[in-house]
């Protein structure tokens, strides 16, 4: 029935869509192919120059600094015989320029980049009376960024000092501690100003939409990045599909290397936590390569349902390689390839360790501990060519292949995965059914854009196109025997497509068989924008537009305006901004075809809990959201930005669970409204000093009913707080180092309000007794219930208890007759981290050769606490509790 339905919403799609929007598409990558170049667009470029005396003869010899005091971005160039020198690979931001030269007065130079056409300089020094040195100290106006777009830039000079907490997930982990407006989930997730993962990443111009949580997909290696500009503002029009933060993606590159350089690593932790890899840069000025491999073994790979960690090994591989090619001084060309393989096991509750209650239906002995796993494997390949038509024009095309492989593999024994008490428990264990998956997606496109600068106007003109694979194989059979009467009331004598007529076929107790679903799919997209960034005066308006034509299980077309303005009042170090963007939200595509014709197939939908045997095709969706924010530096050594926003969207996307297993889909919601505000205090060096605070407050409002996604069931008009609303959260980092390449430290304070949990017992109004009974010992145990000050126990649970003797550490739950599902619904309880890191980059101090050594504390005060609890999306997850990890490095 599958290849029916999906037969059919291909003829459909091919109908509306495909053949006017792919010969669109066609007829402009040829006009773009037929310019004297192309190449892929990216959020850096060059700077180069020329050095001379009065005379107009070249300065060999000088030295030549570039340096941004608030993302501490820094490099040193000398220049060559020729006096000449080159900054490769600098990402967009404001800078300082420095040259000193022994005999000449030292030049000083403010050089902004916001474009990837090269800058070239020519610098002519003055004569001096003796050697001179120069110290750069920046005033308030240097601090500040006269940008529309909310965004923080983040360095490698930060990201190599930030404690951070997990190896697997450690750009998921730098872009929440860093980055305001970002609320905290476990596993790697993080919910960008109030949505659903509503992520995206652009690694060096190429798109990322997917989801990059640790049990989603692999991530970008660390190791690899340069910098990150984290867009948590109205994004420009180059960027589209998932928006509510979008993460710039800066690699590493050995163009421009004189000699090789790398690192070697090694680390050692709690859980038995083993990493180890290294990095190599090599090339020169036409030619450059950078490489980094890195292996993770950990005890503790994914944040468990339990304080206590049981079946949660895991390991991960990465290689990450960037070429770069400089065929003229025009020319370059750019190739990305990248490879992740993780394994790891996903971690039992006590209740799926042990099965206190549950014997084999089979054979009635005892049954073994849980024992699901899952793979994935992620290849990218992106290459690229960059051309430089003139001194203000650059033409770019690339193209871009990704593909991740899910597997997940149930317990040997299905039986195993048998738990009965796991009523509101769907997604930590699979409870009534055992499930295996094996799911792709890949991801393969064209992108094109040409860029012009000159005078106020800084234009970029582009196109995307790319379609996604994706093979979704499930397998599943009944492993409860009690499931098919308890949920269904089989048997009753109906016929098909009555469950009872469909599902005992697949009972395993009964001697039934796996039932088998596959479903195949090709989504098509194609963007198209322009905009321009003009500055005048103290004004800077960003204007853009740009059209997406979405062509998956439905189609929808959108035109999408773009403007941003902003005002720098200079006499108060203060800038103004405000802006508007018009936005298309795609679909999530892990498991889009069982949640879009699932519940057309008999199997499966009274398993998704569909109302019919109807279609329930994702809708994309279409948002409106607006933004305004100022920035104010106060003196030299502080910088304050912040922003309000409120975001309008019709049909919204959250996830949902295929009845009592770990598959999860996405769905679509008839709107969410999110209004919040996000802010930044940064406190650049001053005398080794620094420090960075980031927090926000969100406001996830949902509306029913759902309107698409399989276990769509009209409902009234209602609101409620989705999972990833959160009332507050921050996290201030502080940073000191012995000048400048002495011993540091840096230490993390986070505080998270909480997040809006999942089902959570409490007392309506005229309640005299709350019913405990339909969760396990372990729930109660994991969320610490708690009757008269008496904490439930795995040997003992609790019945019931009065509303006002019911309490939790863990939970935040609503008193008696004052629960709202909008203004009032439970909650994870807050919960304050820290974490400390102490480092030394240079023990012995070499000049060549240099050996690191540093040591990471996480949650140094053993903080009992929870991500989440029965999350329809995540389940329940702790925190990481206490860890320490030693690194030493070799670097050359």
């Amino acid at each position: 029935m599958h290849r029916l339905i999906e037969a059919t919403f291909t003829r459909l799609r091919n109908t509306l869509f495909v053949g006017r929007a792919f010969t669109f598409a066609m007829l402009l990558t040829t006009l773009v192919l037929a310019a004297p170049a192309s190449a892929q667009s990216r959020n850096y470029t060059s700077v180069s120059g020329t050095v001379v005396d009065p005379t107009g003869a070249v300065v060999p010899g000088a030295t030549v600094e570039i340096h941004n005091p608030v993302s501490q971005f820094d490099k040193t160039a000398t220049t060559d015989s020729s006096g000449s020198f080159t900054f490769e690979n600098v990402p967009f931001n404001p800078y300082h320029l420095t040259v000193t030269r022994a005999g000449f007065a030292s030049y000083v130079q403010d050089v902004n980049l916001n474009s990837p056409v090269p800058q070239n300089l020519k610098i002519s020094l003055q004569l001096g009376t003796a050697v001179q040195t120069v110290t750069v100290e920046s005033n308030a106006a240097d601090l500040l960024e006269n940008d529309p777009t909310f965004h923080t830039d983040i360095d490698k000079n930060i990201i190599d000092k930030l404690p951070l907490e997990s190896a697997s997930s450690s750009v998921s982990n730098l872009v929440t501690l860093s980055s305001p407006g970002i609320a905290a989930d476990s596993n790697g997730l993080f919910h960008g100003i109030g949505d659903h993962a509503e992520n995206s990443f652009s690694v060096d111009g190429q798109p990322i939409t997917d989801q990059q949580s640790k049990v989603f997909s692999n991530q970008i290696p660390l190791d690899s990045i340069q910098s990150l500009e984290v867009i948590s503002g109205a994004p420009p029009a180059e960027f589209g599909d998932k928006t509510s933060v979008v993460i710039q993606v800066t690699t590493r590159s050995g163009l421009g290397s004189n000699e090789p350089h790398g690192s070697v690593f090694a680390s050692y932790g709690t859980f038995g936590t083993s990493n180890a890899g290294f990095d190599l840069a090599y090339g020169g000025a036409k030619v450059g390569n950078y490489i980094s491999v890195s292996g993770l073994n950990s005890g503790r790979f994914l944040d468990p349902p339990e304080f206590t960690v049981l079946h949660d090994r895991g390991n991960e591989e990465n290689v990450f390689d960037r070429v770069d090619f400089k065929l003229s001084n025009a020319d370059t060309m750019q190739l990305n390839l990248g490879f992740t393989r993780s394994w790891f096991q996903t971690p039992n509750s006590f209740d799926g360790e042990f099965h206190p209650n549950d014997v084999n239906p089979i054979t009635g002995g005892p049954l073994g501990p849980t024992d699901e796993r899952s793979q994935i494997k992620t290849f990218n390949v992106a290459p690229s060519w960059t051309h430089l038509i003139n001194a203000n024009s650059l033409f770019t095309f690339g193209a871009f292949v990704r593909r991740d492989q899910f597997n997940y593999y149930p317990s040997a024994n299905p039986f195993n995965d048998l738990i009965v008490n796991s009523s509101f428990d769907p997604v930590n264990q699979i409870g009534q059914v055992s499930i295996g998956q094996d799911r792709s997606l890949t991801n393969a496109g064209l992108r094109s854009d040409v860029n012009y600068t000159k005078g106020i106007h800084n234009i970029k003109v582009g196109v995307t196109y790319q379609q996604t694979f994706l093979n979704e194989n499930d397998t599943l059979g009944i492993v409860d025997p009690n499931y098919l009467a308890n949920d269904f009331g089989c048997p009753n004598g109906a016929a098909a497509p009555d469950p009872c007529a469909v599902l005992p076929a697949f009972d395993l107790t009964a001697g039934g068989s796996p039932f088998t679903f596959k479903g195949h799919t090709d989504i098509k997209e194609l963007a198209l924008y322009a905009q321009d960034a003009i500055t005048k005066g103290n004004w800077q308006v960003n204007l853009g537009f740009r059209a997406d034509f979405y062509n998956g299980f439905v189609t929808h077309k959108e035109p999408e305006p773009r403007v941003g303005i902003a005002y720098n009042i200079k006499r108060t170090n203060t800038i103004v901004r405000a802006s508007y963007a018009r936005l298309l939200e795609t679909p999530f595509n892990e498991n889009l075809i069982a949640s879009s014709v699932g519940c057309a197939n008999p199997v499966l939908s009274p398993l998704l809990g569909c109302s019919s045997l109807d279609l329930t095709p994702l809708r994309a969706g279409w948002r409106n959201e607006f933004h305004a924010g100022l920035e104010q530096a106060f003196g030299r050594y502080l910088v304050l930005s912040g922003e309000y926003i409120t975001k309008y969207t019709h049909n919204a996307y959250d996830f949902s669970v295929l009845g009592d297993s770990p598959l999860t889909f996405p769905i679509g919601w008839a709107r969410s409204k999110i209004p919040g505000y996000a802010g930044r205090v940064s406190v650049p060096n001053f005398h080794g000093f620094s420090a960075l605070m980031v927090m926000s407050s969100v406001s996830a409002r949902f509306f029913f009913p759902q309107v698409s996604g399989a276990g769509a069931v009209p409902a009234p008009t209602a609101v409620f707080r989705i999972d990833h609303d959160e009332r507050f959260n921050q996290t201030t980092h502080l940073q000191y180092q012995i000048g400048k390449t002495g011993p540091w430290v840096g230490f993390n304070w986070r505080y998270d309000s909480g997040l809006v949990a999942g089902h959570v017992p409490f007392a309506a109004a005229g309640d005299t007794s709350i019913n405990l009974s339909g969760f396990s010992a372990d729930q109660q145990f994991q969320a610490a219930f708690s009757c008269s000050g008496v904490r439930a126990t795995l040997a003992s649970s609790l019945a019931s208890c009065a509303p006002n003797q019911f309490t939790s550490t863990l939970v935040s739950i609503p008193a008696p007759g004052t629960e709202n599902d909008d203004k009032n619904p439970p909650r994870i309880a807050p919960r304050h981290l820290f974490d400390v890191s102490l480092g030394d980059d240079n023990l012995f101090r070499g000049d060549k050769y240099k050996w690191s050594l540093q040591l990471t504390a996480i949650n140094i005060t053993n903080k009992e606490a929870l991500y989440n609890f029965l999350s329809t999306f995540s389940g329940t997850h702790y925190v990481t509790p206490r860890t320490v990890t030693a690194q030493l490095g070799f670097h050359f």
